[in-house]
This record gives structure tokens, sequence and C-alpha cells, in this order.
């Protein structure tokens, strides 16, 4: 059990230094390392989730004559 108790901390030891580092093993005093992978993938997710209620609007009916004529008056220019 001891063993089991001493590996668990090592490997929280390895996976939560004291001194963050970036990606390139840089020193990240202030913790920033992968921020940016984190906004991009709240930004491709709010990007598929837009797309997905635009797709639910274009299937829904009420639209699609709408979008029909748009479309017809802007290839008969």
């Amino acid at each position: 059990m001891r063993r089991t108790l001493r590996t668990v901390r090592d490997c929280m030891h390895l996976t939560r230094p004291e001194t963050p580092v970036d990606p390139a093993g840089h020193a990240d005093p202030g913790g920033e390392a992968g921020m940016a992978t984190a906004e991009y993938a709240i930004g491709t997710l709010a990007a598929a989730a837009f797309a997905g209620l635009l797709l639910a609007l274009i299937r829904s009916g009420s639209l699609t004559g709408a979008l029909q004529s748009i479309i017809e008056s802007a290839l008969s220019v």
C-alpha cells in the first residue's frame, strides 16, 4: 500500500512540477503554458455549435423560401 501511495505521489509531482514549464521546456513562472490550446478548443466548439444552429435553421423549412429568394435575386444581378 505504501508503495502505491508513493507511486501516486511521484506521478503527481511529475504532472505538477513546482515551476511550470511551457511545451518547449522553458520555465513558465506565470503558469500560462497551454492556455492557447484551451482557447482554440473553446473557439472551435463555439464555431461547431454555431454551424449546427445554422444547419438546423436552414433545414427547418421556414427559412428555405426566404433563403431561396435571396439567392435567386443575387444570381440574377
